[in-house]
């Protein structure tokens, strides 16, 4: 499906593969790394990390890690997106210092999307500890628009 021209094949196959996440394996990272890399735009990248490894990240957190700190040098910006965003909805379940890490990695960055994805993961972790968000934004060396972006719901 990841082949076909027609970016519906591309959603529905995310949908197949959500709707048996309780089945993945160890092994299915490299699938979605996959998924990341290839016929990569924001929306599916999103989806993917988001909720596809999100969820496989949850189901074995060893492994987080290991592959943040694999994507963080990739150079890929669609893999380091996913680095900022697999915590997206995890809410009190977000490993704080890994996050930290993982957006002082990319600080720096001129790449719209990887800025957009940090200040989107400080927004949404804002709605569970916006004090933890205020204090690191005030610390932390952001872009406009990542500064702009996670300070939104906080007043």
């Amino acid at each position: 499906m990841w082949d076909k021209p027609e970016r519906e094949f591309q959603y529905f196959a995310m949908e197949l593969f959500w709707k048996y996440k309780k089945q993945i394996a160890e092994k299915d990272i490299e699938l979605m790394e996959f998924m990341v890399v290839n016929r990569s735009w924001w929306d599916t990248v999103d989806m993917v990390a988001g909720r596809l490894m999100g969820g496989y990240f949850l189901m074995f957190p060893e492994r987080r890690k290991e592959y943040v700190d694999k994507w963080l040098v990739s150079g890929n910006m669609w893999l380091q997106r996913s680095a900022v965003l697999f915590q997206l909805n995890y809410k009190d379940k977000t490993d704080v210092e890994l996050l930290a890490y993982t957006i002082n990695s990319l600080t720096g960055s001129d790449e719209f999307f990887i800025n957009k994805a940090i200040g989107w993961a400080l927004r949404n972790y804002s709605k569970t500890d916006p004090v933890w968000v205020a204090e690191f934004v005030s610390k932390t060396d952001l872009s406009n628009l990542s500064r702009r972006e996670a300070l939104r719901l906080i007043k």
